[in-house]
């Protein structure tokens, strides 16, 4: 008898646990959730779980941990509508919101928290080829407990400040339930800012104690004082570095003037009048050759603002009107300075932000973004913002090569994204592919002005872009009443096939379009009469 009830206690123990696990099918979402093991993070309400082997997103608000890992050392917030269980870890029932596990501690009973992969439905194709972007018009989906949009960064990105964090918060937040907020996870605010293009007013944090970025907007996502949490991520400047130019040199070595056929341009238009927004670096705007051209500016960086040769070539590059021309000497720049004047100047989120909502405040027409970096959520909210408003967005495609994935703003469906050709109409060597691509511009070897009343020759599809910008303002001369949507259009339809984009823009044959359109002529044959 003491035998045969030793070889049963194994069967009915094995049947218990069965029956278990059918329970726990019904009645929780997954065997994970019923016995509360640790998870990693996840959107959909679990929170800042313990950090497992990275997320992937899938629908709105939604993100689920692809790999099985195991925990280290973090607590998990309790999912809503489930309790704290006898054994340590999360059963349903009970409602409240918002309990931390305790510090270094991981559930059940604080033992190791298992990462269990969820295999979700696959997302439907994403809104006009956005890489890690909402579709045109859309906000970003939720990110748990709190439902905070941006959030993580894809995994292996490290385009960020490494020790600060971007945050918007619920509009029934209190002055006090921020401060207790900036105490509870050691941050320390650095600025805020309305910003009516995002919908919100933005806080920048510093991070103290070294905590991962990561770390801290896994947190963050689930706090539900917090509606937006996202790195401070950083851009950089499209051009190569610039070598000197003979000062002697003029206008008429300016190939740009004669591929785009400018000069003819500038007998219908000049650009008069049309406000341009600059986010670059620090302009020269003492050189002669922008005398007047620089009707407003605005420091978003703040301390010393020594002029850049990035800010100075883009700004000639559109506007100049002396020793060289622009495409449009007669555009008025909004100079919004973002980017530092170091030798690689770079700029963050944040400055850009500020930058481009007061490019919309003070009544830019057109926005030059000679830059380039990672996919912005926030950003994006903005451009989608400012394209509705009628301003057109033109930015560089980027110098990372032909195998870079799509860089921003420019792969963003509200952008007009510019590579940049030689004067043979090459592609240049480094200009990034893809099928955000829209039209092309002379970049490679570009006269262009230099600090301290000098000339240099740079070459990226900063400048490419800058031209863009240029010969947008001539047609807004002509028709202000010209969409972005027309723009883009009308730039394609005139442009000279090139095999990428839409090809290679001409500032004469667009003019003469809008002129053609008057007349009843085929703006081609207007182009060479």
């Amino acid at each position: 008898m003491t035998t045969k009830a030793r070889t049963l206690r194994p069967i009915v123990l094995v049947m218990l646990c069965g029956a278990v696990l059918a329970v726990s099918d019904v009645a929780a979402p997954s065997p994970a959730a019923a016995f509360g093991f640790g998870f990693g993070h996840m959107g959909g309400g679990f929170g800042g779980g313990v950090r497992g082997g990275g997320g992937r997103s899938f629908g709105a608000g939604r993100s689920y941990s692809t790999t099985p890992s195991r925990g280290v050392g973090r607590g998990v917030d309790r999912p809503s509508g489930w309790t704290r269980g006898t054994a340590g870890g999360w059963t349903r029932g009970g409602t409240g919101n918002g309990y931390k596990g305790d510090p270094g501690r991981n559930y059940p009973g604080g033992g190791i928290g298992v990462v269990v992969p969820v295999v979700p439905t696959p997302p439907g194709p994403p809104g006009q080829g956005v890489a890690n972007l909402p579709p045109p018009g859309g906000g970003g989906g939720g990110g748990g407990g709190g439902g905070a949009a941006g959030g993580m960064p894809p995994r292996g990105e490290r385009r960020f400040v490494l020790d600060e964090v971007i945050t918007a918060f619920s509009s029934t937040a209190t002055p006090a339930a921020i401060e207790q907020l900036a105490r509870r996870y050691n941050l320390t605010q650095l600025e805020s800012q309305s910003l009516p293009l995002s919908g919100s007013t933005l806080y920048r944090w510093r991070i103290n104690g070294r905590r991962p970025v990561g770390d801290l907007i896994g947190a963050l996502e689930d706090d539900r004082l917090v509606t937006r949490v996202q790195p401070n991520y950083i851009f950089s400047l499209q051009e190569d570095v610039p070598k000197l130019a003979a000062q002697s040199q003029n206008y008429a070595s300016q190939y740009v003037l004669a591929k785009l056929q400018v000069e003819q341009a500038h007998h219908i238009a000049t650009g008069k009048s049309i406000l341009v927004a600059l986010i670059d670096s620090e302009i020269d705007a003492k050189n002669p050759d922008l005398d007047a051209a620089v009707v407003k500016s605005f420091d978003g960086l703040g301390g010393e603002d020594k002029p850049h040769t990035h800010g100075t070539a883009m700004a000639g590059a559109i506007a100049a009107h002396l020793k060289l021309m622009g495409i449009a000497p007669g555009a008025q720049l909004l100079a919004a300075r973002a980017f530092d004047d170091n030798r690689d100047a770079k700029g963050t989120s944040f400055a850009i932000y500020k930058s481009l909502q007061w490019a919309a405040d003070n009544g830019a027409r057109i926005v030059n973004m000679s830059f380039a970096g990672p996919a912005d959520p926030t950003l994006h909210t903005m451009l989608a913002a400012a394209f509705e408003k009628g301003l057109v967005l033109i930015a560089a495609a980027g110098n990372a090569g032909p195998t870079s994935p799509p860089l921003y703003p420019a792969a963003d469906p509200n952008v007009i994204a510019v590579t940049a050709t030689d004067s043979s109409d090459g592609l240049f060597a480094m200009a990034n592919r893809g099928s955000y691509i829209a039209v092309a511009a002379p970049g490679v070897d570009i006269l262009a002005l230099a600090p301290d009343h000098a000339l240099q020759l740079t070459t990226g599809t900063s400048v490419a872009t800058a031209h863009v910008s240029g010969l947008v303002a001539l047609l807004l001369e002509c028709k202000p009443s010209l969409t972005p949507a027309d723009i883009r259009k009308m730039l394609g339809r005139t442009a000279k096939p090139l095999g990428f984009g839409a090809g290679l823009v001409n500032a004469y044959r667009a003019v003469s379009s809008l002129n053609a359109e008057a007349s009843g002529k085929d703006g081609g044959e207007q182009a060479k009469e």
